[in-house]
This record gives C-alpha cells, structure tokens and sequence, in this order.
C-alpha cells in the first residue's frame, strides 16, 4: 500500500503543477499532525491533500479532520477503483496515478485567516528551502522550520 499511496502522491503533484500550484510532501503542521501534500496556488491559496490508499486506510483515519484549519480547502486524492462517495461531500476528490490525476471535486473553500496564511505560507517556504539545500548538500546543516 505503501507504494501505492506514494504513486497517488506523485500523479497529484504533477497534476497540480499543470495547474500552476507548487506542491510539498509530508509537511508537519503547528498542531502536530503531517499533511500528505499541501499545495500553494498562483493566488496563494492553500490547498491540503490527504491521499488515501486504500478503504481501510481512510476509514482507520480521522485525523485528516484536523488539516481544516490550516488549509483554503481540503481535498482527498485516491485510486480509480476507490469508492468515491465515501469521500465527504464538501472535500475535494481527485482521482490519480503515478503519471497525473482528474481533479473531479474542488472542495468547499474556507478562506485562512491572514495571519494564519502568512505563519503557514512561512513554513512552507522554510520546509522547501530545508529539503533543497540537504540535497544539494547534503553535510549543510539548517534549522528546520
């Protein structure tokens, strides 16, 4: 599964790239929780995506709840053969695979509160600059964000 989750992974971003927005994996976020992915649009809107591998991953899984405070609107992305109408209604759904993914629902947007943009929009930054320089050079030591 786990591969699988990362295909689902790799065919959003792409996706959302073509779309314009600038996606990050794995961000740990102020509360605690990781999301999969979030994604900044040309706006600097913020997009969260949790990507579910499985039924069983989604149903174990409710913590997803929590990245609503910290996202403009949340999505899942999931296989093709995922039943769709067990995602909830006012979350986005996109449907990928290793090469791309259908954004088939936009979520119900619930605009960040200024502060709460610029705080995540800062994190963000700091996380990608993070991950570029240990790959560039990987000895480099930097604070984390």
């Amino acid at each position: 599964m786990q591969d699988l989750a990362k295909d689902i992974s790799r065919g959003t971003s792409r996706a959302l790239a073509q779309l314009g927005y600038a996606s990050l994996a794995e961000v740990p976020l102020a509360n605690g929780r990781r999301a999969d992915l979030v994604a900044v649009s040309p706006d600097g809107s913020l997009l969260i995506v949790e990507v579910k591998s499985s039924v069983a991953d989604f149903r174990a899984d409710r913590k997803w709840q929590e990245y609503r405070e910290f996202c403009d609107r949340l999505a899942f992305a999931v296989a093709a053969d995922f039943p769709r109408h067990l995602i909830p209604e006012d979350c986005g759904l996109i449907v990928a695979d290793p090469f791309g993914a259908a954004i088939l629902r936009e979520g119900v947007e619930s605009r960040l509160v200024p502060a709460r943009r610029r705080a995540l929009t800062l994190r963000l930054a700091r996380l990608a600059a993070g991950r570029l320089t240990r790959l560039l050079d990987p000895g480099a030591m930097e604070p984390e964000p």
